[in-house]
């Protein structure tokens, strides 16, 4: 028995009864659905089609999609969007997909699986937009941190976009809640993104906005040594917010990196010789990284390049003693002063010389290039010769 729908079922009778009052020949539905008005559409498994939803009940929910029958949405599929379907009314307009075109009950079953996700994703999409706080529910701990449930999509929050509070405890997290907001929102990736401390530290991260905006490239100011790696320092530098040197003055922090290159002028073999932990500094901004918004910072850069006007503290012919800072294969390199070292070449040493780090050496500067930073040196020989009288 196939089951039409009531409109189309009202439809049919009613012309059946007047084609019948004329003829005694019956009509056939060929026929009665030329003559009616109504547009019956024969969905196709898997396609998408758009109804408005007649009945809502505890376990189905039917659909009027311009068929003979109305689509059924029920059992796993009801289940499947449930929270979709919990928002929906009587008259709405929604886009469902055809799971099946024709049951054995004549039934058109529909999915609004599709309809579900999409709106969760339009809601984690307004959420972002709108900076509003979710609540997420951690599922799972790995290196790279926590996977919640928020709404009933799977999302990740990082170890970086924890405050400090949950620092080495995310452990703690897994089965609890947690307050986030989503900073990533990419359906075609299928990728949802939380922070927990734009929440915990949003005032914080607010003031340290407006500090980057606050921050001039070029510009010194003070901070503190807040990490100490082979590759460099690692500082928060103190930006002034709002109105500078009155007693109103706020500060926002931000993350930078000093280079090992740009500590000294000198060589730097290891960047714990010159801070701790804790230290604090003036330093230089050299940029912004667009990408992190961490500062690319400078210690060497507060003091005059040496190299600048060495040719005329040390012109050709000035004899001096400096201090052996390192030997190699093609010769000794002694400190002239802070930042400069010359080069007194293998070829004017002679195999009985023996040079430690640390050693003094009396030498006459050769040759002088600042711009390529290089000066050449030969040793003055202190020892008299041998038949010298």
């Amino acid at each position: 028995m196939v089951y039409f729908h009531p409109f189309f079922r009202k439809e049919i009778w009613c012309y059946m009864a007047q084609a019948t009052a004329k003829t005694t020949t019956t009509p056939s539905m060929e026929e009665l659905l030329a003559q009616t008005s109504y547009n019956l559409i024969v969905p196709k498994k898997g396609e998408s089609v758009t109804g408005r939803v007649t009945t809502k009940g505890k376990k189905h929910l039917l659909v009027d999609i311009g068929a003979k029958t109305e689509g059924v949405v029920a059992d796993r599929e009801f289940s499947i969007a449930s929270d979709f379907i919990a928002d929906l009314k009587e008259g709405d307009q929604i886009e469902a997909i055809v799971v099946s075109a024709e049951t054995d009950r004549g039934q058109i079953m529909l999915s609004l699986k599709q309809a579900a996700m999409d709106s969760r994703w339009g809601f984690f999409e307004e959420a972002l937009e709108e900076g509003r706080v979710l609540q997420a529910k951690g599922i799972e701990v790995n290196k790279g941190g926590l996977v919640v449930y928020v709404d009933g999509m799977r999302g990740f929050v990082p170890s970086s976009q924890f405050g400090k509070k949950y620092m080495g405890k995310l452990r703690t997290l897994k089965g609890e809640t947690v307050e986030v907001k989503a900073i990533e929102v990419d359906r075609e990736k299928n990728r949802l993104i939380f922070s927990e401390r734009h929440v915990s530290e949003a005032d914080a991260i607010a003031q340290r906005e407006q500090a980057l905006d606050s921050v001039e490239v070029g510009g010194v100011y003070s901070g503190v040594v807040s990490g100490v790696m082979p590759f460099g320092l690692f500082v928060t530098v103190e930006i002034p917010v709002g109105p500078k040197n009155t007693p109103d003055t706020s500060y926002g922090n931000v993350e930078g990196l000093i280079h090992i290159s740009e500590i000294s002028w000198e060589k730097v073999n290891d960047p714990k010789d010159y801070h701790t932990v804790g230290n604090r500094t003036q330093v230089k901004v050299l940029g912004i990284d667009d990408n992190t918004g961490k500062l690319n910072l400078s210690l060497k850069q507060l003091s005059d390049d040496p190299w600048k006007e060495i040719d005329k503290s040390y012109p050709i012919g000035t004899t001096f003693t400096g201090k052996v800072t390192r030997m190699e294969s093609f010769g000794v390199f002694v400190n002239v002063e802070p930042g400069v070292d010359g080069l007194v070449h293998s070829s004017k040493l002679t195999g009985s010389e023996s040079f430690r780090r640390g050693d003094d050496i009396t030498v006459t500067v050769e040759n002088v290039d600042p711009n390529q930073r290089r000066m050449s040196l030969s040793p003055v020989t202190t020892q008299v010769p041998v038949g010298y009288k």
